[in-house]
């Protein structure tokens, strides 16, 4: 199933694109709009209004967004039943389907299938693989990821495990992860040191301390248990940091003892979805530290021009790793080791680095490859046929037209 079918692509001035979601988080709400707004092709999203495992917040789009309420069912564990993503491939309205896939969603293989079966146009886009495939549910990721004619992934690792399995590389795109970077962008001008300075003392017993930072759900995955024992290491070394964690989760109860114990003055704000509290919180730390994995943290972070420290594991990691160099936009220690964690964070936290180069860089990087413009771009080459190029965003931007022209 990897052969390109140009003849759907083709055969419309528009193509008329379907994506087809099990529900759309809020995060991906600037990247939806943007893509309502295409100049290209003509996109319909196809979803829930709600997350059926776990509480995260979902999308709401303005009327310019075509949005198709696709309900979900759990049916057991983490398999979830979805009949409009079946149903979609029937309609006569979409030439291309782009699915979210899922292992778990028996919806999204039998609505892919019978898409292509149709002669429509079926693009996936999702993490890809994290890791190489291997046993069972290796042979059951690359069943479900030959089905589509094109992938859109998220970041280079992907496409590189997609490629030792067979993949033609022009056929899989890399179009990053966003979040609303223009929204960021004003919250980050509109923050002054005053009101940071006034953070810092509200929150923390001793204001002239560095921060360390995270923002995520507090779950074990996330290893915050490293994090506070890193800064214990780091105090008894003489080296004092305050702690703040956004977000809530059942590990917070067990956290916040910990850093009393451990002595650190740590501060748990709880769930936040206020982009102008975020811009504070984040914009008043020194680094965002995420011991478990990083995800859009990292960009969160990075657009505020905070550096982010993670483990350096990439079987254990998502996309958004990616966004870090090491020295320049963050740092990575050795999955696992709290001594090495310490080591990594050290210098950020005793401000050794030049902040101001830092801060540029991080910017640099979120607005050129994590962004709803660099997402966009990526997007549409792939929906109107041009063939995968990594390299095509440090180019002059080639005018969208019909791929056969080029």
């Amino acid at each position: 199933m990897g052969q390109r079918v140009k003849a759907s692509v083709t055969a419309r001035a528009r193509p008329q694109v379907a994506v087809v979601y099990h529900f759309f988080p809020h995060y991906r709400e600037p990247i939806v709009e943007e893509l309502a707004r295409s100049a290209h092709a003509d996109f319909t999203f196809v979803g829930d209004d709600h997350d059926f495992l776990t509480d995260v917040k979902a999308a709401t789009f303005t009327d310019k967004v075509r949005f198709i309420l696709a309900p979900t069912r759990k049916m057991f564990g983490r398999y979830m039943w979805q009949w409009g993503a079946v149903r979609i491939a029937f309609d006569r309205r979409f030439d291309t389907i782009v699915f979210h896939p899922g292992p778990h969603w028996p919806c999204t293989w039998l609505g892919a299938i019978l898409a292509r079966l149709i002669g429509k146009r079926v693009l996936f886009w999702g993490h890809g693989y994290l890791a190489a495939p291997s046993g069972l549910k290796g042979v059951a990721r690359r069943a479900l990821n030959a089905i589509p004619h094109e992938h859109l992934f998220y970041g280079r690792w992907a496409k590189q495990f997609a490629m030792d399995t067979g993949w033609d590389p022009a056929k899989l795109h890399v179009i990053g992860n966003s979040l609303d970077l223009t929204k960021q962008a004003e919250q980050r001008a509109a923050v002054t040191s005053k009101e940071l300075v006034a953070l810092r003392e509200k929150l923390f017993d001793d204001p002239t301390l560095p921060i360390a930072f995270c923002s995520c759900r507090l779950q074990p995955a996330k290893r915050l248990d490293m994090l506070v024992g890193a800064l214990a290491q780091l105090r008894a070394q003489g080296v004092g940091a305050n702690l703040l964690i956004v977000g809530e989760g059942a590990c917070r109860k067990d956290l916040e003892e910990y850093a009393h114990r451990a002595g650190i003055d740590a501060h748990f704000t709880g769930a936040c979805y206020d982009e102008g509290e975020l811009a504070r919180y984040i914009s008043a730390s020194d680094v965002t530290v995420s011991p478990g994995f990083v995800g859009l943290t990292a960009i969160h972070s990075m657009a505020f021009g905070v550096p982010v420290v993670t483990h350096s594991t990439m079987a254990f990691q998502v996309p958004e790793v990616e966004a870090i160099i090491p020295g320049a936009t963050g740092d990575l220690f050795e999955r696992g080791s709290v001594n090495d964690l310490a080591s990594v964070m050290k210098p950020w936290l005793e401000r050794e680095s030049d902040r101001t180069q830092s801060r540029k860089a991080c910017h640099a990087m979120v607005e050129r490859f994590w962004s709803p413009a660099f997402q966009v771009g990526a997007i549409e080459r792939a929906i109107l046929g041009y063939p995968a190029d990594d390299l095509w965003f440090f180019r002059n931007t080639i005018p969208l037209t019909d791929p056969a022209s080029r």
